[in-house]
């Protein structure tokens, strides 16, 4: 065996890590403290070492669903300290962690069923142009994936979330570092995982837990570490994302970094239900404080009477939606300083502004106005207002016909979502545009048709990803096939059966499904 490369030689005085009150800005406890470099190199090299206690796919799906199994027993003491660090509730916090158990069982259930090896047998066939030899490929599980906790979800993209449950289903054991906002969460999170490890006689080493900002960069240079998963902002997903391709040996870097998730109202939709569509987009924006990866940013309205009782019902609904606590009292600021920048911009009006609270640890809801001719402008000043901005806000765009509207649509970068709102007589087909959708596709991982984007359901269809910057990858990190992105593929050629792995022996001795010259199997 090779000699396993050094991790980080220098040692460095660690900082205390402390659990803190978002409603209060106080601080609740101490945490633990900051990894050091040594404490990098310790867990990385314990999950290098935990990767043959995942190789039985019987092993792994036992272990999945007993991690969810051992979070549900825990409900009540995770529940409580989510709460006391996101000011989330109860109520999202207890759907959440129903949705990341679910998930869990949702990989077990794949790794079970097995299609996700992606097993392809090609027979020999000597009078193929060129002659084709027997090749048997499949995917083998890429080694540790480095996970860099989300802020908004502490349980269904953090410790135990979607990338972690997706890398272990692969056969991946995992680093997570853990998030500053709920350092306390992620502490039980992991303790609950490490508990299922242990019934399964699988090294605690299979999932490990670092805290600070150096560990994160640590991370991602590691050369133990061979693939990582980002939920964040764009500066931080991006700066993390150009370490890892700037690495002697490069790694797969699936980042989710930031989208505006454009929803298009037809004028026709627009008269048709205003005060429905009005008030549909305010639950969705102010879902979660505004706090949601796919919260509507960017809306398209009509210029006219339609669109102008939209836009009312708009602002009643928020007038009722009162004041919320964001994650940290730093998002907090961001989002006063963000809005107060739009806002000031010219042609840009605030019928319900959005800003601080009533008092200091608050924001109220809000949208901002504008012309969308005057956003789609090349060299607009109005460039801000294409950037997301984290919290309960949104633009509305007003455009006076089609060309207004495909022009703005026409600078949008990537999103993860993009949603049209339709009328019923174009939704039948019977009028409307038939190629909107087609132009829609572009912008983004889904497209919605008289829907909200807030709710990503965990499902084997379903994508959460989108071209850049909303990530840097063509994957998914909600659904089954999330698993992909820690895998690789890899080809045997005229190679015994006795030498095969046991996915790909003639006998399939596994009963996997398989693709076996060009017809399905199983």
């Amino acid at each position: 065996m090779s000699a396993i490369p050094a991790g980080p030689a220098s040692s460095s005085r660690a900082r205390a890590v402390w659990s803190v009150d978002p409603r209060t800005d106080e601080r609740r406890e101490q945490v633990g403290t900051e990894a050091t470099p040594e404490t990098v190199d310790a867990a990385v090299r314990a999950a290098h070492d935990a990767r043959p206690a995942l190789a039985d796919r019987g092993v792994r799906a036992a272990f999945l669903r007993t991690v969810a199994e051992e979070l549900e027993q825990a409900r009540a003491e995770l529940v409580a300290a989510a709460d006391a660090e996101t000011a989330l509730g109860d109520v999202r916090l207890n759907g959440e962690l129903t949705r990341t158990c679910y998930q869990l069982r949702s990989f077990a259930d794949t790794v079970d069923e097995g299609s996700f090896l992606d097993v392809i047998i090609s027979h020999p066939d000597a009078d193929a142009t060129p002659p084709v030899p027997d090749l048997r490929r499949y995917k083998i599980p890429l080694g540790v994936v480095a996970v860099y906790a989300a802020s908004n979800f502490p349980f269904a993209f953090s410790v135990a979330g979607g990338d972690t449950a997706s890398a272990f289903a692969a056969g991946c054991p995992v680093v997570v570092k853990a998030h500053p906002d709920h350092p306390a969460t992620s502490e039980l999170t992991a303790a609950a995982v490490r508990r299922a490890a242990a019934a399964h006689k699988v090294p605690e080493g299979v999932l490990g837990l670092v805290h600070g900002f150096d560990a994160g960069v640590a991370l991602v240079e590691y050369p133990l570490v061979a693939a990582a998963g980002f939920t964040g902002s764009v500066r931080g997903g991006r700066a993390l994302f150009d370490a890892a391709a700037a690495r002697p040996v490069p790694i797969p870097f699936h980042g989710e970094l930031g989208s505006l998730n454009p929803v298009l109202v037809t004028e026709a939709a627009a008269a048709e239900r205003p005060e429905e569509i009005g008030a549909g987009l305010a639950g969705s924006m102010t879902m979660g404080v505004g706090q949601f990866c796919v919260k509507p940013g960017l809306v398209l309205a009509p210029a006219g009477a339609a669109g102008d009782r939209l836009v009312t019902a708009l602002g009643q609904s928020l007038g009722e939606a009162g004041a919320g606590v964001m994650l940290d009292h730093r998002m907090r600021e961001n989002f006063v300083a963000g809005v107060a920048e739009r806002a000031q911009l010219p042609e840009v009006e605030s019928p319900v502004r959005p800003g601080p609270g009533p008092d200091a640890h608050t924001v109220g809801p809000g949208f901002l106005t504008v012309p969308a001719a005057a956003l789609a402008r090349d060299g607009s000043a109005h460039a801000l207002l294409l950037e997301e901005c984290f919290g309960p806000v949104t633009v509305v765009a007003r455009y006076t016909d089609a060309a207004e509207a495909e022009a703005l649509l026409a600078r949008l970068p990537g999103n993860l979502t993009a949603t049209v709102h339709v009328s019923a007589p174009e939704a039948a087909g019977a009028e409307g545009d038939p190629g909107l959708l087609a132009r829609l596709t572009p912008l983004a991982g889904r497209v919605l048709v008289n829907a909200w984007p807030t709710g990503v359901a965990v499902a084997p269809a379903q994508h959460h990803g989108g071209p850049y910057p909303a990530t840097t990858s063509t994957s998914t990190s909600v659904g089954t096939t999330a698993a992909e992105r820690w895998l690789r593929p890899v080809t045997y050629q005229n190679t015994p059966d006795a030498l095969l792995p046991p996915e790909l022996r003639e006998s399939n001795p596994l009963g996997l499904p398989r693709v076996v010259d060009g017809r399905r199997e199983g």
